[in-house]
């Protein structure tokens, strides 16, 4: 049982990798163990959402990642 989490932008170059395998179920706090204080730090920010099972999470803090699920960090988009 295991959700991927797939690092985005300037998170994959933080994380070092594409992707990483932690076991499920996941929430908020398990995210943020998961990740690492350096990345933990970034998703504390209103400006980086986080995708579960395709859908960008209204409140990022009431994620209920399941076996399977995708979650994808998504940093802010920058240019014009």
């Amino acid at each position: 049982m295991a959700v991927t989490i797939i690092f985005l932008g300037p998170l994959r170059d933080m994380a070092g990798e594409d992707s990483r395998e932690v076991a499920a179920p996941l929430d908020w706090a398990g995210l943020l163990a998961a990740v690492g204080p350096e990345i933990a730090e970034q998703l504390q920010s209103d400006r980086v959402n986080i995708a579960c099972g395709g859908k960008v999470l209204t409140d990022k803090r009431a994620l209920a990642a399941k076996d399977g699920d995708e979650v994808a960090l998504l940093p802010p988009v920058s240019g014009g």
